[in-house]
């Protein structure tokens, strides 16, 4: 059952402590993920082999499969289930392709004109997690908005199965993006082996993709180690469901415990409007649980959760924008009125009939979202992550006659001489 708050007899520092999640005090998860990085770092392919061994429990003779073993594995999945994910493919390709715009010329003042133009990030990782549950819409999530903003090269780094190799909804996956390779490691091990390059896998410019505490706090700590970037910290999941007297106690029940199912520390938040909703849902979470098959983990994560009464929906959304879920899921027939108010969310979720379900797999959105509070300053990846827009600027005759003196002015209230000197001397000359 979830645990029970009241909103209103919460103090501050309770609040603040309430919405903390997946933080490492003690920096225990640092220490192990630091040794992982430098040992990769130093021994490449020989200690990922070994992390195979002491992680997944195979033995590898490759670090990679090629085309011809991703053709075979795609070739065992059932033809509805590769038309589920062609559709998924066509939805998330749809929504991100409209994302690639051409930026307009702007003509600061006669003759200085100023521009962006995208280029693709050329070299980018993606990880996809494999532990618990193997995640091939993730592929997905990260391989389409790759594949559009034209990255030269791909690199997908994912665990090995117990038969060292991976599923052939993976496999088909990377079909269906013309992706030839993929390398079987998983973890914080996956991370440092993309940032630093070893024998078998290449060097990338930036990092994507969700993980468990450990992936996450590698790619925290790869990006403050190297020039290598990541998409954002996107470490285990999280939803939050705001939910009144018109919700359905069963619908909100169900999108908590999708949520809870991904493992024990991912955390599942109901903000209702009457203790009446609260307890019906845990009957329902109740209900719910004993079918399913991941129920030890939903059960765990639940227990790592809990429930908030609040006096209106506005001081739902107050909470709400304090915790920046993940996911956010507003289970109201008011939904209309609270969007505008929404200022910290990943990714948003409308009245009751939208389950987060859909966006984790095929409405079009992405669902590789910030979590632990990230949403307060980080978005979700779109085509924009895997592109940089560098400007441009011209300056013709009548441009630098008109910006040259201001430019002289700035310089020399800075003290930087040599900055004034190379517009003085153009001037001079014109």
């Amino acid at each position: 059952m979830l645990k029970k708050y009241d909103y209103q007899s919460l103090k501050e520092e309770e609040r603040q402590q309430l919405v903390a999640r997946n933080t490492d005090p003690n920096n225990a998860i640092q220490d192990v993920v630091q040794d992982i990085i430098q040992k990769v770092r130093i021994q490449g392919d020989t200690v990922l082999r070994e992390y195979a061994e002491k992680f997944d429990k195979v033995q590898l003779d490759k670090l990679f499969l090629d085309a011809d073993d991703i053709d075979e594995l795609a070739a065992t999945i059932q033809r509805d289930q590769q038309r589920a994910l062609e559709i998924a493919f066509q939805n998330i390709h749809r929504f991100h392709s409209t994302q690639l715009k051409r930026e307009r010329t702007v003509e600061t003042m006669p003759g200085v004109k100023c521009w962006r133009e995208i280029r693709p990030i050329e070299k980018v990782g993606l990880y996809i997690p494999g532990g618990s549950a193997v995640l091939p819409s993730t592929l997905l999530m990260l391989g389409i908005p790759a594949r559009i903003a034209g990255c030269k090269e791909i690199v997908v780094c994912s665990p090995p199965q117990s038969n060292g190799k991976i599923n052939g909804f993976v496999a088909y996956c990377l079909k269906l993006l013309n992706i030839k390779r993929i390398y079987l490691v998983g973890g914080a091990q996956a991370v440092a082996a993309m940032a630093f390059g070893t024998q078998s896998i290449p060097k990338v410019d930036k990092i994507f993709g969700p993980g468990n505490q450990f992936v996450t706090k590698a790619k925290s700590i790869i990006q403050g180690l190297t020039n290598v970037s990541i998409d954002m910290p996107a470490g285990p999941s999280e939803v939050l469901v705001i939910a009144d007297e018109s919700a359905n106690p069963a619908f909100v029940a169900a999108d908590l415990l999708a949520q809870a199912e991904h493992g024990a520390d991912s955390q599942a938040v109901l903000v209702a409007t009457s203790t009446a909703i609260v307890d019906a849902v845990n009957t329902q979470i109740e209900t719910q649980l004993t079918v399913l098959p991941r129920k030890e983990l939903a059960s765990r994560a639940i227990e790592n959760s809990y429930a908030v009464t609040v006096g209106n929906l506005q001081e739902a959304i107050q909470f709400s924008n304090e915790y920046a879920p993940e996911h956010l899921i507003l289970e109201t027939d008011q939904w209309e009125s609270l969007t505008r108010h929404i200022s910290n969310a990943g990714s948003v979720f409308l009245g009751h009939l939208t389950p987060e379900s859909a966006g984790d797999y095929a409405s079009g959105t992405n669902h590789t979202l910030p979590t632990s509070g990230y949403a307060r300053s980080y978005s979700g990846v779109s085509v924009d992550s895997f592109v940089k827009k560098i400007t441009f600027q011209h300056i013709n005759e009548t441009g630098l006659q008109q910006i040259g003196s201001t430019v002289e002015i700035l310089a020399e209230l800075e003290g930087l001489q040599a900055h004034k000197n190379a517009v003085s001397i153009r001037t001079e000359q014109v």
